[in-house]
């Protein structure tokens, strides 16, 4: 699958102000500076979609994207953001939790984790949560340019090995990295497959993360 078009819709604040959309919807997602909004410019192919900003934190509200008129493509915030003021961290984590729980054409969520770090103990309680209340995920490793090879094998058999003992069914792994777009063809391919997939039904939840 090639991107065509890819145009900014708009932001939200909640779910009840997300477009309304039978269209087939994936989100990304990963702690803040995890390189997010580099990595949807790299696979969508438009240097400026996704706003990129050395600030951690930037992205306070849920953007979407409208790609190929054919699907949507949602930019979640980033979680973790210890400098954020708390009222408004629990502000975004509320939201980002009714957004996942309760976004009804959402297909499948791509979880950004760093790959030059072991498992997080915030990335692996947000792997739970999801997996909890049935909500598809595949994990994106950014940054595999910054790793020998041997490093990211020994990352990512790690993860497998973390993700084996928490679920029956432990989800895809794609490594990626903006510099020389790897994964690009891989994550297009995944949703292409869940896009000629029938949508499953999913848990409505408004749980805070």
């Amino acid at each position: 699958m090639n991107i065509i078009t890819a145009e900014f819709i708009k932001g939200s604040t909640s779910l009840n102000q997300c477009p309304v959309s039978e269209m087939p919807e994936f989100a990304f997602i990963g702690r803040s500076n995890v390189g997010k909004s580099s990595l949807i410019n790299m696979i969508s192919g438009k240097r400026k979609l996704a706003k990129v900003s050395q600030t951690p934190g930037k992205t306070r509200q849920i953007n979407h994207f409208l790609i190929n008129g054919e699907w949507l493509l949602a930019d979640l915030p980033g979680y973790g953001f210890a400098r954020m003021p708390k009222t408004e961290r629990e502000k975004m984590e509320k939201m980002i939790a009714q957004y996942l729980g309760g976004r009804k054409n959402l297909r499948l969520t791509f979880l950004l984790v760093d790959s030059r770090h072991a498992p997080q103990a915030i990335d692996i309680d947000f792997m739970k949560w999801m997996n909890t209340r049935g909500i598809p995920f595949a994990i994106l490793f950014t940054k595999t340019d910054k790793l020998s090879r041997s490093q990211l094998l020994n990352n990512q058999r790690a993860y497998e090995t973390m993700l084996s003992e928490l679920f029956h069914a432990f989800p895809e792994i794609i490594p990626t990295s903006v510099m020389n777009k790897k994964g690009k063809d891989e994550i297009l391919g995944l949703i292409q497959s869940e896009r000629e997939t029938i949508s499953p039904r999913r848990h409505e939840d408004t749980e805070i993360l």
